[in-house]
Parts: structure tokens; C-alpha cells; sequence
């Protein structure tokens, strides 16, 4: 069987995070430019493969003065680390949709194995004659173990940002060729 490249399509794919502000709220952000593959073995999953590249400085939380501060030396320092990156390195297939993808996550230069939550969604051909595939992820990292370390304490306790990101991921793959027979 041979194992079939998709590119995801960033149009209908997003790359989102959340982080705790003044321990009382979430701010949510995501990633404006963005690119990735994943090579799908149907025949072993667990031989699967995925990378996707991030643009640092593209962060986006629909608010200019603190997409600023996160792409500064306080945060993703993106002059300096342009790149987030994520390649996998394994595959563990817990159902026929749910799978645990761990990889390496680098991000301000650190680079950390992560596992990752994947349900595959489902797969249809297109209105135009290619084929998609659909796929929910999401993880969760301590920003200080990617050197990450910017906070302000808070009079009443507690700190002004979080250590904890949520990180979630709605993708949509088009599938490119077949890479082997």
C-alpha cells in the first residue's frame, strides 16, 4: 500500500492556542501563515508522519500591542527564532479514529517531545476530483520548558500570563501523490 502525501490547506486549517491572563481569563490566539504535510501509510498508521512549519512572527490575537509583545525577546523572539516547528516521531493508534502523535515541538529555539490528541474526522472527495482529509488535534505545554519565562507578579497573588498553553489545531489535507507502491 502506498503511503499517500497530503499538504494541509491553511485556508480551511487553523493553528490556535490558549493561555491564562490575570489567572481569571483565557486570551486565544492563532497563527496567520503556516504550512505543513502529513504522509498517511494506510496500511500501518503508526508508520504516519507529519510536519508543520509556523511563521513566529504571524501570531494573532486580535490585538496589535500584545502580538507585539509575543513576538519580542520577552516571548517567541521571532527576529532571532522566526521558525515554530513541529515533526512527528511516532505514532500510537488507540482506535481507528483516535491516534497519540508525539513529536518534536521547537519553539524560541527549545526543542521538547510533546504527545499530541488526533481524531481523524473523515476523509470525501472534493467538488474539484482531489480528496481531503479532516483532522481535530490538540496538546497542552508548559511555555517555560521552550524558555518562555516572561511574567509580571500580581498584587493579589498569581502571575500576569500563565504557564500552561492549550494548543489546538482543526486541519484540512489535500491530498498531493503517492510516495511509494
Amino acid at each position: 500500500m502506498p503511503i499517500n502525501k497530503w499538504n494541509f490547506d491553511t485556508v480551511h486549517s487553523s493553528l490556535a492556542f490558549s493561555v491564562r491572563h490575570l489567572m481569571i481569563s483565557k486570551v486565544k490566539g492563532h497563527f496567520d501563515k503556516w504550512s505543513g504535510t502529513v504522509d498517511l501509510d494506510d496500511a500501518d498508521p503508526t508508520a504516519s508522519r507529519i510536519s508543520i512549519r509556523i511563521e513566529a512572527a504571524s501570531v494573532n490575537t486580535q490585538e496589535q500591542q500584545r502580538d507585539d509583545h509575543l513576538r519580542s525577546a520577552d516571548f517567541f523572539d521571532a527576529g532571532n527564532h522566526p521558525e515554530i516547528a513541529f515533526e512527528s516521531t511516532g505514532v500510537k493508534k488507540l482506535s481507528e479514529q483516535n491516534y497519540i502523535v508525539t513529536g518534536n515541538l521547537t519553539i524560541h529555539g527549545v526543542t521538547r517531545e510533546v504527545p499530541v490528541e488526533v481524531e481523524a474526522l473523515g476523509r470525501a472527495k472534493d467538488p474539484w476530483g482531489g480528496f481531503r482529509a479532516g483532522f481535530s488535534a490538540k496538546t497542552s505545554i508548559d511555555r517555560k520548558d521552550f524558555g518562555l519565562l516572561f511574567n509580571v507578579p500580581l498584587d493579589g497573588g498569581g502571575v500576569l500570563v500563565g504557564d500552561k498553553v492549550e494548543i489546538g489545531a482543526e486541519l484540512e489535507a489535500v491530498q498531493a501523490v503517492a510516495l511509494g507502491a
